[in-house]
């Protein structure tokens, strides 16, 4: 049966997936209620594990001591599931597909040593072939992960709804920073996975 995660680590959690975050966009990314986000944050700013900053972009941060707490708390988590083994096979599987997935992002960009146009639908729909490939084979890790730990239950329809929009033409939501494109959430359970493994991605290829 999957582990559902406490709404407050959800909150810490979030945070290190999305690096900085306004109050809403982070309650949007977890799943939860403005409320239900805003009373840990105001809790762990009193803990100095998170740092608000207020101007031209205003929006919540991990402190190193923060990251260190979340880093503690994910390792008790995992623990608590039993299923180490499966996390563990899920990334190894995962990475198999990673540097694919980087490969199509690319040739998406560019086409040789020029920015892609996107006036060869041919050329287009061929990439875009090619993701949804790739998106078949990344499915049953992330059905694993779900098993295992229900916040990585998100991963399938947020990368689906990705793809059918770049089906639909619209080329923002292959790569497209800030919103939920493909490489988005691609480049959000990687992290997801360093994160619950206790893997720095620095050390994660050595």
């Amino acid at each position: 049966m999957s582990l559902p995660s406490d709404p407050s680590l959800l909150v810490l959690h979030g945070l290190r997936l999305k690096g900085f975050a306004d109050t809403e966009r982070l309650a949007d990314a977890v799943g939860l209620d403005l409320a239900e986000v805003l009373a840990p944050l105001d809790a762990f700013a009193a803990e100095a594990l998170v740092s608000h900053r207020e101007g031209r972009l205003t929006g919540w941060s991990l402190t190193t001591r923060g990251r260190d707490e979340l880093g503690r708390c994910l390792a008790e988590e995992l623990a608590a599931t039993g299923d180490r083994g499966i996390v563990d096979d899920a990334y190894r599987r995962f990475m198999a597909l990673n540097p694919e997935l980087l490969i199509v992002c690319t040739d998406f960009q560019v086409r040789g040593e020029v920015v892609n146009d996107h006036l060869d639908t041919d050329y287009d729909a061929s990439v875009v072939d090619r993701l949804a490939d790739l998106h078949e084979r990344v499915e049953p890790v992330c059905a694993d992960l779900a098993k295992v730990l229900d916040r990585f239950g998100g991963y399938t329809d947020r990368l689906g709804a990705a793809l059918a929009r770049v089906r639909a033409g619209e080329h923002e939501w292959f790569t497209k920073p800030l919103i939920d494109s493909y490489h988005t959430v691609w480049f959000e359970l990687h992290e997801d996975l360093l994160a619950t493994l206790g893997i720095d991605r620095a050390e994660e290829h050595r």
